[in-house]
């Protein structure tokens, strides 16, 4: 990698750390081709992103963001795993690590706000905002159905106590 593929490579992890809500480091030990090929698939259906990065550049790249800190968590062979939204990366990472031993989490951070491998769990065992925005929904659409349903009945009522009255008289 010459000087010039290395300074457009910090630039565009720069770029990806101004963008993100949340950034996962993990520790790759050993995983197969099969593997790192199985976890992009699955972090980018999730909207996510894994990328292994030298760990000198990924520090030059941390420098003056908010996620300066996590430089302190890359040493040997570091992953970096990102999301716009907070919770898809950390899902997705936990739940591939709960498969296998050759991808261990080292921690993370939202922010400026550091996590360490308890905090990603604890991440990743909250809903994804298409869930939340759903349960909302949900929420909001509930009562308004409940209001039509309520105001539906006593003309409902009314209807059948006209139809039992017209059937009484054609009888």
């Amino acid at each position: 990698m010459d000087r010039s593929q290395k300074t457009e490579a910090v630039a565009e992890l720069n770029r990806t750390f101004g963008e993100v809500g949340v950034v996962v480091v993990t520790r790759n030990l050993g995983m197969t081709v099969a593997q790192s090929t199985d976890l992009r698939i699955k972090m980018r259906e999730a909207g996510a992103s894994y990328k292994v990065s030298k760990n000198r550049l990924a520090k030059i790249a941390l420098e003056g963001t908010d996620y300066a800190g996590l430089s302190d968590l890359l040493s040997g062979p570091t992953a970096l795993s990102t999301s716009v939204d907070p919770v898809a990366a950390a899902k997705v990472i936990n739940d591939f690590a709960k498969t296998t031993d050759k991808l261990e989490i080292v921690g993370g951070a939202m922010g400026s706000t550091m996590l360490d491998v308890e905090g990603v769990k604890a991440l990743a065992s909250l809903p994804s905002l298409d869930e939340l925005r759903g349960k909302i929904v949900g929420l909001v659409q509930a009562p308004a159905q409940k209001l039509a349903s309520v105001t539906q009945a006593p003309a409902g009522q009314l209807a059948r106590v006209f139809g039992a009255y017209g059937a009484k008289d054609a009888a």
